[in-house]
């Protein structure tokens, strides 16, 4: 018989590995799933993967998107198969379109809908599978995909959010980059001829840039290589342990972007936990699913401390108190949801709160960053064409 590697989740959610034999790869995943593992891939050993060649993801859109409408379908009564068989027709990512045919023929052979999405983490993640799981067990599907839709909504609203703060200085500052280097190579060469030529004295702040330009022609393609590597490289160390680390803890620290994504993250968190409990999902299993969500592995890591505090007995407003990561005003109202009975409200007002903290923080670090960026641009800019017209000033004094 064959050896398949296979990759994929155990019941507690546990990345797993490892190789064995089988008859087929249909024969391999019912094994691993009476072993309550969930294969996400599996190929047989020594075949070229070509997988990276494929668009295989979904994004937060489109997954909102079909949750909604699967909601609706429900609510209308649509036995299910027809309501899946609806979406993947009318779905036009390919591999969106092939996961919903997956899906349907799973639930068609008997598996339940929360089953057959298990076998595809990399689209269905456990808060997801969590609450369709809870849906089914309580018969209110169509209410808990329609949550899920909302909270992917107000997920894909916030990242807008980040990525249009973050999209604008990078733009502006690579096109800086862009426009000097190009000067450099092209521009000033040609006044540093002209200079020669007529035997001018070049200023101290002439002679700098012309050294740079000097530079930038001889090595004009390892400074291309040298950025593209530097590129690769942050993202590759990027998904060590030790990387994510260093840059999370950078990326809270810096300034006025630093205050943005601490907010950007305890929405998320305020927000998948509050899903999760309303949606029925027990505490301990919420909150491990959040961090995981988190987006930042520093306060991932002190979600897990906290989830620990919180198996010991501790409460959770005092497990979040202990850790020293979480604002008081987020404390306060999570102790006051726990007093009353209405703790996954409270996480929804509080992520709605953080909502509206980073569209303000948004619109204000713009309205900030756009003078420094025009003063930094213009300022680097008009240097470069100072510099150049400097000997021009001393040759007019010569005459």
């Amino acid at each position: 018989m064959p050896i398949f590697q296979w990759k994929g989740k155990n019941r507690y959610g546990d990345v797993v590995q490892g190789e064995r034999r089988a008859r087929s790869v249909d024969e391999l995943r019912v094994a691993l799933e009476k072993e309550q593992i969930t294969a996400s891939e599996v190929k047989r050993k020594g075949e070229l993967s070509l997988s990276f060649l494929q668009r295989r993801k979904v994004r937060l859109k489109e997954l909102a998107i079909y949750s909604r409408q699967l909601s609706v379908l429900i609510d209308a009564e649509l036995p299910l198969i027809q309501s899946l068989n609806i979406l993947s027709e009318q779905t036009t990512n390919k591999y969106f379109k092939s996961v919903i045919q997956n899906i349907r023929e799973d639930v068609e052979a008997g598996s339940t809908l929360n089953q057959a999405k298990r076998k595809y983490p990399n689209v269905f993640n456990d808060l997801y599978c969590n609450l369709v799981a809870s849906g089914e067990q309580s018969g209110s599907l169509d209410i808990m995909l329609r949550r899920l839709s909302e909270f992917l909504e107000k997920i894909v609203k916030l990242r807008s959010q980040v990525t249009q703060a973050m999209i604008y200085p990078l733009a502006i500052v690579t096109f800086a980059v862009i426009v000097v280097i190009f000067m450099m190579w092209k521009i000033i060469p040609v006044f540093a001829n002209i200079y020669i030529e007529l035997g001018a004295t070049l200023p101290g702040l002439t002679a700098f840039v012309l050294v740079i330009s000097r530079f930038v022609q001889s090595y004009i393609l390892l400074i291309f290589l040298g950025i593209v590597g530097l590129i690769i490289g942050i993202r590759f160390w990027r998904k060590t342990v030790s990387g994510r680390k260093i840059t999370d803890r950078f990326m809270l620290k810096m300034p006025l972007f630093g205050s943005l994504l601490e907010k950007v993250g305890l929405s998320r968190v305020t927000r998948t936990l509050s899903t999760l409990l309303s949606g029925g999902v027990p505490m301990l299993e919420s909150m491990k699913i959040t961090s995981a969500t988190s987006g930042n592995v520093i306060i991932e890591e002190q979600l897990l401390v906290a989830r620990s505090l919180v198996a010991e007995g501790t409460s959770l407003t005092d497990a979040l108190r202990e850790t020293g990561q979480f604002p008081f005003m987020m404390t306060q109202m999570i102790g006051v949801g726990e007093a009353t009975g209405t703790l996954d409200e409270m996480l929804s007002k509080l992520a709605d709160f953080y909502d509206e903290e980073v569209e303000a923080a948004v619109a204000a670090l713009l309205s900030v960053l756009e003078p420094i960026l025009l003063i930094f641009v213009g300022g680097l800019v008009g240097t470069i064409v100072v510099s150049m017209y400097l000997p021009i000033f001393s040759l007019i004094g010569e005459l």
